[in-house]
């Protein structure tokens, strides 16, 4: 006779999950691969200027809201930033190998590099140029589409929140470390168009792809791990 609890357990991780992540992670590639279209047929120009004009006053130099408002946005897109993202995913993987993790430190490091080429590979194809409506509140050196920062805080954000959550025993804790790291991921995005340097399909395009590399990571991962687990 089956253990019904067990069965169920086995049935959701090796069904289930794998068929959800690859749905998922189906979905979020179709939808960067329709918005790159879209993005190099320029039907998406109108959208991206219409937003982007409506975080401006008058003034094309100057954000809405008030100064601490574009202080603070300043401050959260260095979230994003190379520097800080380096940092993060070096601390991270020192303290997995620290704790004996050395599948898991490996796929971080694989998450976020993999991901910075991706992204510095396709911005070098599609060669978008950045936003010429509004003045720029803060300095940028690379191509436009897709977002970089966008989409390397999904991959390092959300990577991490997942091996994070993986470690909690409470289901509100992994759901609020999860939570939590979809929204500094979202609002690194939110920044980038606030602060003028990116047209908003770019971000929304570095977003599903950040998203797809980290759940594709994230699942080669845990495969791993439980392969290991079980011999």
């Amino acid at each position: 006779m089956r253990e019904w609890p067990g069965y169920w357990r086995r049935w959701a991780r090796e069904d289930i999950g794998p068929i959800s992540v690859f749905l998922a992670v189906s979905a979020l590639v179709w939808g960067f691969v329709e918005l790159a279209g879209e993005v190099g047929e320029g039907d998406v120009r109108l959208l991206d200027e219409r937003i982007l004009l409506a975080l401006r006053t008058g003034d094309v130099a100057d954000p809405i809201g008030p100064r601490w408002v574009e202080l603070a946005m300043v401050d959260i897109t260095a979230l994003g930033g190379f520097a800080v993202l380096t940092l993060l995913t070096l601390l991270a993987a020192g303290y997995l190998l620290v704790s004996r993790k050395w599948i898991e430190a490996a796929m971080l490091v694989i998450a976020v590099g993999g991901g910075t080429l991706i992204s510095e590979g396709l911005k070098i194809g599609f060669a978008r140029p950045r936003p010429d409506l509004v003045a720029h509140v803060v300095e940028t050196t690379s191509m436009s589409f897709p977002s970089g920062h966008a989409m390397l805080s999904a991959v390092t954000y959300l990577t991490l929140g997942a091996l994070l959550a993986q470690a909690q025993s409470r289901q509100a804790l992994r759901i609020y470390i999860v939570g939590a790291a979809m929204l500094t991921a979202l609002l690194v995005g939110v920044s980038r168009i606030y602060l003028g340097v990116h047209w908003p399909t770019d971000v929304l395009g570095g977003w599903c792809l950040g998203a797809a590399w980290a759940l594709i990571c994230w699942a080669a991962a845990m495969a791993l791990t439980r392969r290991r687990a079980d011999k």
